[in-house]
């Protein structure tokens, strides 16, 4: 009864045995088709310009196709200034209007090469896939461009097609949503593996263009879920990202992008501080803001204002949640003002720093009125922010701690483990869990922290667990023993600042602890592999992304600015399609110059897996899925035929 329901159901879709047939046999083509290439990407930390870049190149894929079409027609400059095009079609198209005596001519020019290497990235789909990728009212003429098919009449229908298209005045509209279909079938499955949040300017941007993508899923970082702790209302994880994008002047974000009231915090620190020069708070500058440029010595005023409500507040956290096991962090009440000192870890250190008039000796922790009222308004800016509350919820109905998908796991941080290559026994809320179980289990209570905080097991404050994730020493997501943000900002000596990694990190060099960590999530060594983000890839200090002798990838390589120094390169993405997986190494992104024109840089590819026979979309896990509905469709057919459900027409 219960299947005769099922298929009573499905039979609202598929109403007859020519309906449901026809699905069949448009499902057994699909299976046959090539794996899509899937795309893995990590700590993107706000660097929309360089994320957008990397995607749309598909990281050097889309200039392959060109080499390999265009290498006896084009030079290597045309050839170039095509894969510009695809890259970034607006700057091309406003350095071309400038620089060509007959611009429709190019546009013609344009559109053909275009269509050319649209035919290249699509032939891994049906027709009816390829056009539900196709930009809305432009589907038909592309569709068309795409598959004319009578070579005697090809040229004049191409040019009738295209000249009517110039002729309309909608070329340059043409080529931008050419090139962005070209982009959106050259990756089928896009994984973002955490961090997309912090250091870089924008964050929301990345948001909006992801919502747009055709299929992305995301394994939360620890940056972005201490803005889904923000978007919950919790006061430690608000404190927390405005202390860092404060110091990296991001601005038109915060108060534009997403529409947080900064005055009561801007006016609290002016008046505060107004005799302090704030030197150790000065902002790191990677981007100046066009909307909303604040003062440097207003920024590092409120930078200060909002780290001492931070530690006052994450003080009382910790204090709340003694399993959070994070009392070495209370330093706010070992503070020696007489003698300038603090005390970290039975260690004095010197301050560099020891104006603290909102301090209170007798009771550190406690905010004073006006720190309260301002952390009640930034509160309700961060809840009632329609664009980050849309976003963080995207977040949750994509994403995930970690992933399991064709047989591959991802996971931003780490699986918490002893130096004896054990999984780490964590005891949270009165459950002792580990490995699989302790990464369900936080999943499961991040989400109802969001959304039902009365089932969730947290005690305190809602969010606090988003907190703890963002900077314990045993979050999954974070794999440090402890953040250093205090001593960062108030001791000089550096060997305080340094955040040692856990044994995981050591841990992963050896096969024997990724197997063991394959296994643990179901999965099988032979066939499986882990793509991990979080740690920065010291390329230029010789440290490699692959680990466990090819089982595990690290592919945060450095696409944020602020980490390129360390690494030398910015940013690794891994690529797998139906033949082979590989790596692909990024130099840093350069902006389009005044004169229009753009530097780009081939990224280094490494194939470090070549499959023995092509994949096809049946041996995927959207395989799997298409092979359940074909035997659910044959299953109604059946019943069609005895006259359990009846046909409709």
């Amino acid at each position: 009864m219960a299947d005769l329901k099922y298929l009573t159901r499905l039979a609202k879709d598929y109403p007859n045995i020519k309906a449901a047939s026809a699905e069949i046999i448009n499902l057994k083509a699909i299976l046959a088709l090539p794996k899509g290439t899937e795309y893995f990407l990590s700590d993107l930390h706000g660097e929309h310009e360089a994320f957008i870049h990397m995607l749309k190149s598909a990281s050097g894929t889309i200039k392959m196709k060109i080499d390999e079409h265009f290498e006896n027609v084009l030079n290597e400059r045309e050839r170039e200034e095509l894969a510009a095009l695809v890259y970034n079609a607006e700057a091309e198209i406003a350095r071309r209007k400038k620089s060509e005596k007959d611009f429709d001519d190019w546009c013609t020019v344009a559109i053909y090469r275009l269509i050319t290497i649209c035919k290249s990235v699509s032939t891994k789909y049906t027709r009816s896939r390829v056009r539900q990728r196709l930009p809305r009212y432009m589907e038909y003429s592309i569709d068309e461009l795409l598959h004319a098919d009578d070579e005697a009449n090809r040229a004049y229908y191409y040019s009738e097609i295209i000249n009517s298209i110039v002729e309309c005045g909608m070329a340059e509209e043409f080529i931008i949503e050419l090139t962005e279909a070209i982009s959106r079938l050259a990756v089928d499955k896009l994984h973002i593996i955490g961090d997309i949040f912090d250091r870089g300017a924008h964050p929301d941007t990345i948001m909006d263009f992801l919502m747009n993508f055709h299929d992305v899923d995301f394994q939360w970082g620890n940056h972005d879920i201490v803005w889904m702790g923000a978007a919950a209302g919790n006061w430690a994880c608000i404190s927390n990202l405005l202390r860092m994008n404060i110091s990296y002047n991001n601005f038109d974000m915060l108060e534009v992008g997403y529409g947080i009231n900064l005055r009561p915090l801007a006016t609290f620190a002016a008046e505060t501080y107004a005799d302090d020069p704030c030197r150790k708070f000065k902002p790191h500058i990677l981007d100046y803001n066009k909307y909303d440029p604040v003062p440097e010595d207003l920024a590092a005023k409120m930078h200060k204002a909002i780290a001492i409500c931070q530690f006052k507040i994450e003080g009382q956290c910790i204090k709340a949640h003694p399993e959070y096991k994070l009392e070495k962090r209370l330093l706010l009440d070992k503070i020696d003002l007489q003698n300038g000192t603090v005390e970290v870890e039975g260690v004095k250190w010197p301050l560099i720093d020891t104006n603290f008039p909102t301090l209170d000796p007798d009771d550190p922790y406690r905010l004073t009125e006006s720190e309260e009222e301002v952390m009640r308004s930034l509160a309700a800016s961060f809840v009632n922010s329609e664009k980050l509350q849309a976003h963080i919820k995207f977040l949750y109905s994509h994403g995930a701690l970690y992933t399991k998908i064709n047989g591959n796991l991802l996971y931003h941080g780490c699986i918490p483990m002893d130096e004896n290559g054990d999984f780490l026994e964590i005891d949270l809320y009165g459950k002792k869990l580990k490995g699989k179980a302790l990464m369900d289990y936080l999943d499961d209570q991040v989400r109802k922290s969001y959304y039902t905080p009365e089932r969730s097991d947290e005690t305190g404050y809602r969010g606090d667990l988003m907190w703890y994730l963002w900077l314990g020493g045993d979050s999954p997501l974070f794999g440090k023993e402890k953040m250093t943000t205090f001593e960062r900002l108030f001791i000089e000596d550096k060997s305080t600042h340094k955040e040692f990694t856990r044994p995981y990190y050591k841990l992963i060099k050896e096969r024997k602890t990724c197997e063991k960590i394959i296994r643990e999530f179901g999965l099988d060594p032979s066939k499986s592999k882990i793509l991990n983000g979080h740690v920065p890839v010291k390329i230029k200090d010789g440290e490699s992304p692959i680990k466990g002798g090819g089982l595990l990838y690290v592919i945060d390589g450095g696409i944020s600015k602020a980490y390129q120094k360390q690494t030398g390169i910015a940013g690794y993405t891994f690529i797998f399609n139906s033949r082979f997986m590989a790596l692909a190494e990024h130099k840093p992104y350069t902006p389009v110059r005044e004169d229009g024109t753009q530097e780009f840089h081939s990224p280094v590819m490494k194939t470090v897996e070549t499959l023995k026979e092509r994949l096809l979309i049946l041996d995927t896990d959207q395989g799997a899925e298409l092979v359940e509905k074909v035997g659910d469709l044959r299953e109604l057919v059946e019943a069609f035929k005895n006259g359990e459900i009846k046909e409709q027409f």
